[in-house]
């Protein structure tokens, strides 16, 4: 019989005994026991929730956080001081109910206005941050959130101290007009002097982040990270779709679409968040005064190293050619994987996409705070494809150059490890500036005021390598190969036969042995008969001691000093 059935045929009365009724009300839950996650609509206990970083145990949603208590998960404890309390908001377009609704959320959020400011310790780091909460008034920004932004971060220079912020906003406040608008500048033009200091700022995009704040200090971070799923926008969606009468496609404007575009260094789960703030903060903190005594400057193994260049020199151009495309070859990020410690990877050109092809960010060499970057072919087809085989895009130029203007600001060295066939050539990668980007990289690396160093590990693309090759020392690995294009092309352009390819890599002295002879490069390093990941340490012990002399001798330099060298190094050529 049907549940309905029976309770259709059971009378309800107070008369008859062994009765019972059916309440159509739900268990009573203590207050404030429950919520429902926004998300999935899931019923999820609080106090769990707020255990796992206010994040939904059933779907991984996100639940926006509270300014403090943000502070408290990525702070030590007790360490946190605020400052600028009391700033008074006022009505400067003497907009009708405003000061009530500013009185009634200070009331419901215990907050003053929408951004908390002050210092803390991050790990042990004193860090300056800012917290805004979407609680008051979706955290847009008024004269007192663009004032107290301003404060902080113009104490941090004065205290040479790092800036985290974490940007939470619906944008500009309308209630305050055009006085909001200015906040915009008060803001990123304070933020522009702490750069100019030298100091760091790490920009955190929380959802949602959108319209003036994004347009201003959010988007200005050295280092910018987001949470998942965030969503981060100049113009909101709803606002997009009525201006265009098109509906928006799924995920678009959300933190994994920036990080795919090229605007957002990463993406981090809110229980990393500390100690990725952390890692960050103290590789930069020791930046400040790299110490390359602690450096251990070891002797190459001269004996094996020559024992490799017996076992290979009877090997023609083409055979080195065919050696630096081998598949099983070790690529970019086996060295970083190899040479350093606590490699972060950052992301994008900050104007279009992340290219795949290079792969870059800060680790550690020997404890030195350094910058990498390599170009990227993969190990397997499928990287390959997601690589683009090491051919970069003009964007692929343009984060390896944001990358070394970002090493240059904090005084970083950095090291290229360079392997492409040549930059890509094709109809987006024009349409993009493919030469411009390239030319950029090489105008901007003959002047950048901290060392460089570049090793072609591989292949050695005309100016697709030279974009990361214009260092003051370049170094080849014994079967790599550096030249004008491949022999391929060579041969198809000036004997219109690229199957002369063979003769062509002869005539070209493209070879680490041919170009160490004719002073393109200082160094060159032996390699095992095989050259696979397995035996990488026999390469990389030989690059160790050579890479520990070599920021040791340009370190020491006077930026003027170094600059000069670099362009007599070219110029003499």
């Amino acid at each position: 019989m049907k549940l309905d059935n029976v309770f259709k045929k059971t009378r309800l009365s107070t008369g008859r005994k062994n009765h019972f009724t059916i309440s159509s009300k739900r268990p009573e839950v203590p207050e404030g026991l429950l919520r429902k996650c926004n998300k999935c609509g899931g019923a999820i206990i609080t106090e769990d929730v707020k255990k796992d970083f206010y994040i939904c145990p059933k779907c991984g949603g996100y639940f926006r956080v509270h300014a403090y208590r943000r502070i408290e998960m990525i702070s030590d404890e007790g360490t946190f001081e605020e400052w600028d309390k009391g700033l008074t908001t006022r009505n400067p377009l003497k907009y009708k109910g405003y000061e009530e609704k500013i009185q009634a959320l200070q009331e419901k959020t215990n907050l003053e206005e929408a951004v908390v400011t002050g210092k803390a310790k991050i790990n042990g780091t004193e860090t300056v941050v800012g917290i805004c909460d979407g609680r008051f008034m979706m955290a847009s920004m008024g004269e007192v959130v663009g004032e107290k932004v301003a404060r902080a971060v113009e104490r941090a220079t004065e205290e040479k101290l790092p800036v985290v912020i974490f940007a939470c906003s619906g944008g500009a406040r309308m209630q305050e007009g055009i006085v909001s608008l200015m906040q915009m500048v008060k803001t990123s033009a304070a933020i522009k002097r702490h750069s100019e200091a030298g100091l760091l700022y790490i920009s955190i995009l929380t959802d949602p982040t959108t319209g003036g704040v994004t347009a201003s200090f959010a988007m200005l971070g050295d280092i910018i990270l987001a949470e998942p799923k965030a969503l981060i926008g100049f113009a909101g969606p709803r606002v997009i779709e009525q201006t265009i009468g098109q509906k928006l496609p799924k995920g678009f404007q959300r933190a994994e679409f920036l990080l795919e575009h090229g605007f957002i260094d990463g993406i981090v789960e809110r229980p990393q968040l500390k100690d990725t703030l952390s890692k960050i903060l103290k590789i930069h903190e020791q930046a400040k005064e790299i110490n390359v005594q602690d450096l251990t400057g070891a002797k190459c193994d001269t004996a094996r190293k020559e024992s490799f260049n017996i076992n290979q020199k009877d090997a023609d151009a083409w055979d080195r050619v065919e050696l630096s495309r081998m598949k099983d070859r070790p690529v970019g990020s086996d060295y970083i994987q190899a040479l350093f410690t606590e490699f972060t990877e950052f992301h994008g050109d900050r104007y279009f996409a992340d290219d795949k092809a290079i792969v870059g960010g800060i680790a550690r060499f020997q404890g030195i705070p350094v910058t990498v970057i390599a170009q990227e072919k993969g190990r397997s087809t499928k990287e390959n494809i997601e690589h683009n085989f090491g051919m970069p895009s003009p964007e692929g130029y343009r984060k390896a150059l944001r990358l070394m203007k970002q090493a240059e600001k904090f005084h970083r060295p950095v090291i290229c490890f360079v392997d492409t066939p040549g930059a890509f050539c094709g109809l987006e990668a024009e349409e993009r500036g493919q030469g411009e980007a390239i030319a950029r990289n090489i105008f901007e690396m003959s002047g950048l005021k901290t060392p460089v160093l570049s090793i072609i590990i591989g292949e050695g693309g005309s100016g697709g390598a030279l974009a990361m090759a214009t260092a003051d020392e370049v170094w080849m690995l014994e079967n790599s190969i550096y030249s004008i294009l491949s022999p391929e092309g060579f041969a198809s352009i000036l004997w219109k036969d690229s199957t002369k390819a063979k003769e062509a890599a002869k005539v070209m002295r493209l070879t680490a042995a041919d170009l160490k002879e004719m002073g393109v490069v200082e160094k060159v390093f032996a390699e095992p008969t095989h050259y696979i990941v397995e035996n990488i340490e026999d390469v990389t012990s030989q690059l160790t001691c050579e890479i520990s002399e070599f920021i040791q001798k340009y370190y020491s330099m006077s930026r003027e000093e170094l600059i000069e060298k670099r362009y007599q190094r070219f110029r003499k050529m």
